[in-house]
């Protein structure tokens, strides 16, 4: 158990490309290591953290394990802290 990064696979601003930053046992855990790492909380979205790839090999160095994007789900879903999106309603 512990935190969990994906490759920085994803485009987002400024042309960087990004990762999710997880815990698969506390969200606790996450905010504390985001906090370490120097995150801002504006980047937490719902159960997880978008980091930039320039975080993503110091997070590596302070203990996330590296994985894959479909096992870093997985793990969070099985976790229970997995929090999707929620759909409005159309009327």
């Amino acid at each position: 158990m512990g935190v969990l990064i994906d490759r920085p696979n994803w485009p987002g601003p400024r042309g960087l490309l990004w990762s999710h930053l997880v815990s698969d046992s506390s969200l606790e855990e996450l905010h504390e290591f985001a906090r370490l790492l120097g995150v801002p909380a504006r980047a937490f979205d719902r159960d997880h953290y978008d980091v930039p790839e320039t975080v993503y090999g110091r997070a590596v160095a302070l203990g996330a394990e590296a994985v894959g994007s479909q096992e870093l789900v997985r793990r969070l879903r099985e976790s229970g802290l997995r929090r999707p999106k929620t759909r409005s309603r159309s009327t």
